[in-house]
């Protein structure tokens, strides 16, 4: 089975997706094969697993609650719609902090436990190693997913609200840019499923932390007077973040995929509470 091209409709940069997603995961080579074709990301659905109540059927995170044989089965049903199988699936146990980690040739020569605990309170991978998949694990939060493809190297990171604010995407392309000396001009980036901007209500604390934290808040919010509380717009929040970076325009994909809206196929923990299942987006280097 082929996986699923995520293709639609584009309005400005913000691409409408096709409404089935009946099928494990959705991918973003449409877009990603214009910085060529060593390079693979994805984003799961619920679609195509075996695990059972919140976390039904295709979750592949382990920390949350579900039954860790299921998610063994579920992140070989995921392998098995890749173009290659990875040497291995590097998924950190996330803490909504910024703390990015680089997997390098020394992360494989760790023990299971040992790369459990390496991985531990992560929220953003990079790497320039072929083969290894890098994930992040989500259910309202914003994955981004980032190819350097003049240096050949990517990055993965979590952007809830609180990352978002403590800009860990600027974060992680500092990193790559200290590491393999990432520009901007170099980068392409997906802003994966998450939350959108009509369904991510929030109290004026959090708005508070934004407007400190010097967000340009005409941009990524809006006040709905009916329930006198305003929204965020994540997505966009981040980004802006991308743009400051000087990645350009047409190199960054956004999905327009809102899981609170679309939550009957991608996870939503605010639908499901926090013990349920959640997306896994992924993007590897290609051999």
């Amino acid at each position: 089975m082929q996986p699923l091209n995520c293709v639609g409709l584009f309005i400005g940069l913000i691409m409408i997706p096709q409404t089935d997603f009946s099928l494990p995961l959705i991918t973003y080579q449409d877009f990603w094969t214009a910085w060529g074709r060593r390079s693979y990301a994805f984003s799961t659905t619920r679609h195509g697993g075996c695990s059972v109540g919140n976390y039904a059927t295709l979750n592949c995170t382990s920390y949350t609650g579900d039954n860790p044989a299921h998610v063994a089965q579920n992140l070989l049903t995921l392998g098995c719609h890749l173009p290659c199988s990875p040497c291995s699936f590097v998924i950190p146990t996330q803490t909504h902090g910024i703390d990015c980690r680089t997997i390098e040739d020394d992360f494989g020569q760790l023990s299971p436990s040992e790369q459990k605990k390496a991985l531990q309170g992560v929220d953003a991978l990079i790497t320039a190693l072929p083969e290894v998949c890098l994930c992040i694990s989500t259910a309202d939060c914003i994955p981004i997913l980032l190819y350097d493809f003049h240096h050949h190297a990517i990055g993965v990171a979590h952007a809830g609200w609180r990352g978002t604010v403590s800009r860990i995407i600027s974060h992680t392309l500092r990193q790559m840019q200290h590491t393999w000396g990432t520009s901007g001009s170099d980068v392409a980036a997906v802003i994966g499923p998450g939350i959108s901007l009509e369904a991510f209500e929030i109290g004026m604390e959090v708005y508070e932390v934004f407007e400190q934290a010097d967000f340009c808040m005409k941009q990524i919010s809006r006040w709905h007077p009916d329930k006198q509380k305003y929204h965020i717009d994540l997505p966009e929040a981040n980004r802006q973040q991308l743009l400051d970076f000087g990645i350009p325009n047409d190199h960054i994909y956004m999905s327009g995929i809102c899981t609170h809206t679309q939550h009957r196929d991608f996870f939503s923990a605010r639908r499901l509470g926090i013990c349920s299942g959640r997306i896994l987006s992924g993007i590897m280097l290609l051999p």
